[in-house]
């Protein structure tokens, strides 16, 4: 099981957490919306609870609950900018389509 981030993504998340002046690392999960079913959460991370499962790419602690690892195993964070538009992106393996949106997914 893992959880990776590229470069680009860690290099953007420590920014994120030097800036906030907090933070353990980034909390990623997913709920339940969208047009495909699933949308990906994605936050600050202020503590690590006890049953979270944890993975360290780049310097970066990705904190992710058990029932969002199901869906999320093997998933690549990256950070990516095209023409004015900037964000994360998310390659995951396990999804099986995604909506025209490019906001949810389903497995």
């Amino acid at each position: 099981m893992a959880i990776t981030l590229t470069e680009s993504a860690a290099s953007r998340v420590k920014t994120f957490l030097e800036n906030r002046g907090s933070g353990v690392g980034l909390r990623l999960g997913v709920k339940t919306t969208g047009c495909s079913g699933m949308a990906y959460v994605i936050e600050y991370a202020d503590e690590i609870e006890d049953d979270d499962v944890i993975f360290e790419d780049h310097g970066i602690k990705v904190i992710v609950s058990p029932k969002s690892l199901v869906y999320l195993d093997g998933t690549e964070l990256d950070y990516a900018r095209e023409g004015l538009n900037e964000g994360f992106t998310f390659s995951n393996p396990n999804a099986k389509d995604l909506c025209g949106c490019g906001e949810s997914f389903n497995i």
